[in-house]
């Protein structure tokens, strides 16, 4: 599936399953909700905290893929094609970065 496919995905779902989308402010706390789950499960993973009984219901793939939907909700509801938008970040990335993490 493609970035482009994955929004058009979303969009399709949230219209017709969803019933529409939350607001663009609702959205924005549903991925700090999500992020934070995620946070959660890395954590208890791969950090020095040890998981209660509860903590780690979801795997990590699931709080990754809660995460990109949120992402993907806001983009479409705020007209951001998100191919565009990692194609440019990856460029302003290289340009800036292109020598900064070589060995000396």
């Amino acid at each position: 599936m493609t970035i482009k496919d994955a929004q058009e995905t979303v969009d399709r779902w949230i219209r017709g399953v969803g019933n529409g989308y939350f607001s663009e402010l609702t959205n924005m706390a549903c991925l700090t909700e999500e992020v934070g789950e995620l946070a959660r499960v890395i954590a208890r993973t791969y950090g020095d905290q040890i998981a209660k009984p509860g903590d780690l219901r979801k795997s990590l793939a699931e709080e990754l893929a809660d995460v990109l939907w949120v992402t993907i909700c806001l983009a479409n509801q705020t007209g951001v094609d998100l191919t565009e938008a990692l194609q440019s970040s990856l460029k302003k990335k290289t340009d800036r970065d292109s020598g900064r993490f070589q060995k000396k």
